[in-house]
């Protein structure tokens, strides 16, 4: 499978953060007269230019697709899997951001009847506010919270998955949307998991594979099942728990929000709030309670009060 992301004089700064099916990857290049290189990956590319950016730029690649132009601030590229590109620039200074995307997630059931496809569907340089945004956004995360959380990476990956394929595949599908729905042993083995694991890594392909679903099948049967997605229902359950060992429970935010499973300090923070209205601080001034307030036989870390159904 071949593989070549190479783009010279390097770019500095690169970060990179990778998930089930997918890759964010930022860098940023200090002023350069001149920048040539080859993309050919077996991923699906969206390129974001996110400031600055180039006052020529040529593009030409094996699927057919070529451009002349200039590069500027929220100009979005994508490249399909297994095209090549070659690209050339001239008076560079720019700040950029990308997610890869496996192939894989497009042949999923979700996207039936077969036949949408991204081959040939390159582009350079285009408005595209929904790619723009999303790519945007995961920078602004990162760089904020020093990393981004696995499980917002893969619902991100099916969000651009679905935008893509609609956007820009090929051939519309015949007939109506399929609908399904999770029964309840389903729901409950996925919650039971979940309350399990809310201290570590939770990939929704695992929980996919734990009642026997594929990851995309998965996504769209719990919203429409449940009306929100798996990393909605993830994020809920490790702030539920949070809230849980703040009344209970005298350690520092920081050995709070590990042990929920939270990426940072900052990402627990900010989840939190946008649950409570309120940080949690603030939180825990007001419902907090010693260990010795704590009813009998229950567990410190709140094991022994079940939520509610999903």
């Amino acid at each position: 499978m071949a593989y070549e992301r190479r783009i010279e004089p390097r770019a500095t700064g690169w970060r990179s953060f990778a998930w089930a099916g997918g890759v964010f990857d930022t860098a940023r290049r200090p002023y350069t007269e001149a920048v040539e290189g080859t993309i050919l990956i077996p991923h699906h590319l969206v390129l974001v230019t996110l400031a600055g950016g180039a006052s020529h730029q040529e593009v030409v690649s094996s699927c057919g697709h070529r451009y002349v132009g200039s590069d500027r601030p929220g100009a979005v590229s994508f490249v399909p899997a297994d095209c090549e590109r070659r690209l050339r620039l001239r008076g560079v200074e720019s700040e950029w951001a990308s997610i890869s995307l496996d192939p894989a997630l497009l042949q999923d059931e979700v996207f039936e009847p077969a036949g949408r496809s991204l081959d040939g569907a390159a582009f350079t340089n285009q408005e595209a506010p929904f790619l723009a945004g999303m790519v945007a956004e995961a920078a602004r995360l990162a760089a904020a919270e020093g990393g981004l959380d696995r499980a917002y990476g893969e619902a991100m990956s099916w969000a651009l998955a679905h935008h893509l394929v609609r956007r820009y595949g090929h051939a519309a599908p015949a007939g109506g949307p399929r609908r399904w729905a999770l029964p309840p042993w389903r729901l409950r083995r996925i919650a039971d998991y979940v309350d399990a694991h809310l201290g570590a890594e939770i990939r929704i392909a695992d929980l996919a594979g734990l009642v026997g679903l594929s990851p995309g099948r998965l996504h769209r049967a719990f919203r429409e099942t449940t009306g929100r997605t798996p990393l909605a229902f993830i994020s809920d359950r490790r702030i539920r728990r949070a809230m849980r060992m703040l009344e209970a429970e005298g350690g520092s935010m920081a050995e709070i929000a590990l042990r929920c499973g939270f990426v940072s300090p900052s990402h627990f923070a900010r989840l939190f709030r946008s649950v409570a209205g309120m940080a949690p601080s603030r939180y825990r001034a007001l419902n907090g309670a010693g260990p010795r307030d704590l009813a009998p036989g229950r567990h410190p870390d709140g094991t022994g009060c079940r939520s509610g159904p999903v």
